[in-house]
């Protein structure tokens, strides 16, 4: 219990200290919201009027705290750009989002823990090899270039798709999921060659202890071992690993959602940017810190459970 309350404190640090600084960097950064609004032709009285209606003439301090409180009440300030509450905006692109990242998990324990078992089974066999090649080469490639090679082969050549023709869950729940397949594997396909190279190697490494070979003296087979010794310690290096994937399925999802055209977080997050649209980024960059930690935090609790020395330490 003492564990998990230590980590559970440290997780409301780390918001605190990220929040703070998503809100600090955008005080900081050149241009003004007022300016951007209403053009460089606009009156000093015009614009004066309007900071004071975006709250930008009282101090940083007071700002942060209200921007903090409010947040805390899913009440995230008014968008600059559309004169709407940030919530409502994000309340139409997150369940976009949260479904890409979700298939993509899917696909990447789905696909890498049984090719990792599978490759360290056999290790120094053809199958071994070729997944061994497989990974290094799918590694050096981005998921952005798998997502346009995908757009070519199977939405332009195999027409298994309509590249850009994102359907909605309201319209079509069949089509919305089929049009994120693509896109998921995308995402998918370079986290699942490191975990499988990580799940392997730390197989292989489990195979070469002594409670392995105790085991085996005790008239168990190797897959009896494996299933009973060897994955139960394996998996915990690998959970550390998924979860920093889980991360990167998330900074992923924001750039195939530009080349698969999907209305997520990600298209949102890019085109405030660009329009210097400083309450619609500063709650997307604290709700992706806030799910970064959070999946974090669960894979320290999950680490709790699968390795009980973890809870002495």
């Amino acid at each position: 219990m003492k564990y998990i309350v230590k980590k559970f404190i440290t997780l409301i640090i780390t918001l605190l200290v990220v929040s703070l600084l998503a809100f600090l960097a955008f005080q900081i950064i050149s241009g003004d919201p007022a300016v951007a609004k209403l053009g460089t032709g606009a009156t000093p009285e015009a614009l004066a009027a309007l900071r004071h209606k975006m709250g930008l003439d009282r101090p940083v301090y007071i700002r942060y705290l209200e921007w903090v409180w409010n947040f805390l009440h899913w009440d995230m300030g008014t968008s600059y750009s559309y004169s709407m509450p940030v919530s409502r905006m994000l309340a139409d692109k997150l369940p976009v989002t949260f479904a890409l990242t979700l298939i993509s998990f899917v696909f990447m324990v789905v696909l890498s823990i049984p090719l990792g078992i599978t490759a360290a089974k056999h290790r120094g066999g053809v199958f071994d090899r070729i997944i061994t090649v497989a990974d290094q080469v799918v590694m050096s490639v981005p998921s952005f270039f798998i997502g346009i090679v995908f757009c070519y082969l199977f939405g332009i050549l195999f027409r298994l798709f309509i590249p850009g023709e994102f359907v909605d869950f309201s319209v079509s729940p069949a089509g919305f999921l089929g049009y994120l397949i693509f896109p998921a594997l995308s995402i998918a396909i370079p986290r699942v060659a490191m975990t499988v190279k990580m799940l392997r190697s730390a197989i292989i490494e489990e195979t070469g202890k002594d409670y392995v070979r105790t085991a085996y003296s005790r008239g168990n087979s190797p897959s009896m071992a494996l299933r009973r010794h060897v994955l139960k310690n394996a998996l915990i290096p690998t959970i550390t690993f998924i979860a920093v994937s889980m991360a990167e399925i998330v900074a992923g999802s924001i750039i195939i959602e530009q080349v698969f055209t999907i209305p997520g977080i990600g298209r949102l997050l890019l085109s405030s940017i660009s329009n210097r649209d400083y309450p619609v980024v500063q709650a997307i960059v604290v709700l992706i810190a806030c799910w970064v930690v959070f999946v974090n935090f669960a894979a320290d609790i999950l680490y709790q459970l699968a390795d009980p020395r973890i809870r002495l330490k």
